[in-house]
């Protein structure tokens, strides 16, 4: 174990789920901290200042969504929600509450894995990206300086509202943003019931920057919760 090995704070009050996570994210370098409920989650993120937290929505003394919540009021530390409820509105409620991403109990290892590496990835180049003028996925250019989008060295021209969908999206890159959150940021406030016109841009985006707009492999639909940029593992 080295001192560089990123912090990941468990915060579940399932035992054996919290030794299954011990065991897979130790054997992959991750340094293991537990809290098994929220008020001593949140006193652990403040002390240890983890690199990425992993929180179950249902603990004993208060729910994860309000975890969240507290969390974000003075961190951007990445949360990545395990929870049994697998409703949509759930998802959705605590991605608005700024949780970075969401998986269903029961989940896969590898599944975890690649989306920790997503958040910690994202986490680390935030900065980074607000300065940088070019940003590259696929066989996508985007140049922030001349509003300009290439594809496969080709200009494409973008209207503005799909301009602005686009470096939402990869402004979140490799997470999920609710159909809310990207109607609030792109066209304002009092948009929230027209999830249509994200279906309409997205179809738009995909026809133009996708090689088949048909099976997109970038531009991911979350069913009921909003769309994801893909960003390669």
């Amino acid at each position: 174990m080295s001192i560089k090995d990123p912090i990941i704070l468990v915060i579940e009050d399932e035992a054996p789920i919290r030794r299954f996570l011990k065991l897979a994210l130790t054997n992959h370098n991750f340094v293991f901290k537990e809290a098994f409920t929220g008020k001593e989650g949140l006193l652990q993120v403040a002390n240890i200042q983890p690199a990425l937290i992993i929180l179950d929505l249902g603990l004993p003394d208060m729910d994860g969504l309000d975890v969240t919540k507290q969390i974000r009021e003075w961190s951007d530390i990445p949360i990545i929600v395990l929870s049994a409820r697998g409703q949509e509105q759930d998802k959705v409620e605590v991605l608005d509450a700024g949780a970075d991403d969401y998986l269903t109990k029961p989940f896969g290892i590898s599944e975890l894995l690649a989306r920790i590496r997503v958040a910690l990835r994202h986490a680390s180049k935030t900065t980074d990206e607000k300065t940088e003028s070019e940003y590259n996925f696929g066989n996508v250019r985007v140049d922030f300086a001349k509003r300009q989008v290439f594809f496969k060295d080709k200009e494409i021209h973008l209207t503005p509202n799909e301009y602005k969908l686009l470096t939402t999206l990869i402004r979140y890159s490799g997470k999920v943003v609710t159909h809310n959150q990207l109607l609030k940021e792109i066209w304002g406030q009092g948009y929230s019931d027209e999830t249509h016109y994200l279906r309409v841009y997205m179809a738009q985006l995909r026809r133009k920057l996708e090689d088949d707009p048909a099976h997109p492999h970038y531009f991911i639909t979350e069913p009921a919760i909003g769309y994801r940029l893909k960003v390669d593992n």
